[in-house]
């Protein structure tokens, strides 16, 4: 299984030169295995998976974690949804009150957007799932409700006998207690336990956190800490904090190794990343 990180910035696009090394774009990570491509959210980082032009996967499945801008505003930019060659599926959170393409449709319409639902001259295929596993092509995908604001998933994606774990927006420490060590309690413990690889949220801070609790996110030392309790073999920290920059992330790094009281690898998400499990 090939993992390419296309973007692990959160929640809006940055550009600026203290930001390179890490990546400016927001959520976007593609999956290959065999013959088969997944896509996990498709914010900004979207715009770097290129296909020739005859189209060497012509069926794409696109997984959005949510519904938040950060993790669609790369739709309409993606090409393949404009070949009639392309077969493209876009799998997104069941609601109670709309469907999928209903609140797609929102986004792809004006004001907001130029360009409507009926302009893709793909074949497209919307899928509405919930608390379930699903098989596609060679790989397969769970998918679980955790917390964040809105109808929000985590993926496990399983292929040639390894996981990825996949929750760039997640907030396990709400409540009243914070983070809860027992395993079967903690948001998002189906998705993440055992897992060969997370990428994870990471945005905030333990001090910025304790003034943001209910945004939807995460602190650093909490993420470290909720890998661990689940058994996790490396971690990715991820959908950075936009006005973080380079050296900022690198200071925090150094300062979580030193601090650090497991053994578990960890290391700061890099747009552009190649990981083989």
């Amino acid at each position: 299984m090939k993992i390419t990180l296309w973007g692990v910035r959160g929640s809006i696009p940055t550009s600026t030169p203290e930001t390179k090394m890490y990546g400016g774009n927001t959520s976007c990570v593609q999956i290959e295995s065999d013959d088969t491509l997944l896509i996990l959210d498709a914010g900004t980082g979207i715009q770097h998976i290129h296909f020739n032009d005859n189209l060497s996967h012509r069926r794409i499945d696109i997984l959005l974690t949510h519904l938040h801008n950060d993790h669609i505003q790369g739709l309409g930019f993606f090409k393949p949804l404009f070949n009639q060659d392309a077969e493209v599926h876009i799998w997104g959170p069941a609601s109670q009150t709309q469907t999928l393409r209903a609140r797609l449709g929102r986004y792809f319409a004006p004001p907001f957007s130029p360009i409507y639902f009926r302009e893709f001259s793909c074949k497209l295929i919307l899928h509405e799932i919930s608390n379930e596993s699903f098989d596609i092509g060679s790989i397969n995908v769970m998918a679980n409700f955790i917390l964040h604001p809105g109808p929000t998933f985590g993926f496990r994606v399983m292929a040639e006998g390894k996981v990825f774990a996949y929750i760039p927006d997640h907030e396990p420490a709400l409540g009243s207690k914070g983070l809860i060590e027992n395993p079967d309690w903690l948001s998002g413990s189906q998705i993440v336990k055992n897992a060969d690889l997370l990428l994870h949220d990471a945005q905030f801070t333990a001090e910025e956190y304790a003034a943001k609790q209910g945004w939807g996110h995460c602190s650093m030392e909490d993420a470290l800490k909720y890998a661990s309790i689940l058994n996790v073999q490396h971690l990715l920290l991820a959908h950075h904090d936009p006005d973080r920059t380079d050296s900022e992330l690198d200071r925090l790094y150094h300062h979580l190794k030193e601090s650090q009281t497991s053994d578990m690898p960890f290391a700061m998400a890099v747009e552009g990343s190649e990981i083989i499990l």
